[in-house]
């Protein structure tokens, strides 16, 4: 069966009431790409913040815990989606195959937030049609509490666009796809005109150390991989300026030695990170503890393929 006709099928058995003609009365003209695997903790409190919302699909990658059920619970459709180790990711695949009804999607991950003022600005915006993206912020949330300083105070990416016009950047996974099986690192390339919306999501990113740990041990095995054609490959233009200079900036970056140490000091002396109290302290910390993970990963692959 075709992909396309298999996510519909899916779509169909989880929501059989769902119709593909106009959108629901009152509701914004937006379908929504919520990615998960075991969320049913975060669902609960993205999902009911969604009901504005047009359609909301919870793309999932074969949850073990009541994911499926809690996001049926609040009204959304369900596809499962099954990871070849190469390509595509589960965003890029959601854009490719779903049934949407709307010419916009949102992605929003599981443990964000759409704030009422939120909803309301893309409901305006786009009815305006001034662009056919908008960047949005988040609002940084670490342990349950707010981080305001540390560099998390703009965390600014494409969420917002015509589906048609936009996909994520394709990029090698050299590690087998043990990075992951959902965007993490890549930018959506977008056909068309840019904007950014005022409000912000609220971004509960991270409610234990060991989610942090376990999360950047796998960023930090797909960062090494990418190291040496990282530095070497030229900068696609099609990710936008600001993101084009910020990685323009991280090839010097990870060049520099003592990189931990540097990112500390950046992060919790030039970036005010000491104003944010205890939690920004050890959220300081962590981060360099992530620059020391993704260079030790460096160095053991270096190791290997010369002892190999």
């Amino acid at each position: 069966m075709p992909v396309l006709d298999e996510a519909r099928t899916q779509v169909q058995a989880q929501a059989p009431e769902r119709s593909a003609d106009a959108p629901r009365t009152g509701r914004a003209p937006v379908s929504v790409i919520v990615p998960v695997k075991n969320e049913s903790a975060n669902l609960r409190r993205c999902l009911p913040a969604l009901d504005w919302a047009d359609e909301v699909f919870v793309v999932d990658s074969q949850s073990n815990d009541d994911t499926c059920d809690v996001a049926v619970e609040h009204g959304a459709s369900v596809v499962q989606f099954a990871f070849n180790g190469v390509f595509p990711k589960k965003k890029n695949w959601a854009l490719e195959n779903l049934p949407f009804r709307n010419e916009w999607v949102l992605i929003v991950d599981a443990d964000e937030v759409v704030v009422p003022e939120l909803a309301e600005e893309i409901r305006a915006r786009i009815a305006a049609d001034e662009a056919e993206g908008f960047y949005l912020n988040s609002k940084y949330y670490f342990l349950g509490r707010r981080i305001k300083h540390c560099g998390y105070s703009e965390c600014w990416n494409l969420r917002l666009f015509k589906h048609k016009l936009g996909r994520y950047e394709r990029m090698p996974d050299h590690t087998g796809g043990r990075s992951g099986d959902n965007e993490a690192h890549e930018h959506v390339e977008l056909q068309g005109r840019v904007g950014r919306l005022r409000h912000e999501l609220d971004h509960h990113a991270y409610p234990t150390i060991a989610a942090w740990v376990e999360k950047h041990n796998r960023y930090a095995v797909w960062e090494a991989a990418q190291y040496e054609r990282f530095l070497s490959e030229p900068i696609p233009k099609s990710i936008g300026r600001g993101k084009r200079f910020k990685r323009m900036l991280k090839k010097i970056y990870l060049r520099l030695p003592m990189r931990p140490a540097v990112r500390f000091l950046y992060s919790y002396v030039l970036r005010l990170g000491f104003l944010d109290g205890k939690p920004g302290l050890v959220f300081c910390t962590l981060l360099s503890f992530y620059d020391f993970l993704s260079w030790a990963n460096v160095y053991e692959n270096r190791v290997t393929e010369r002892d190999a």
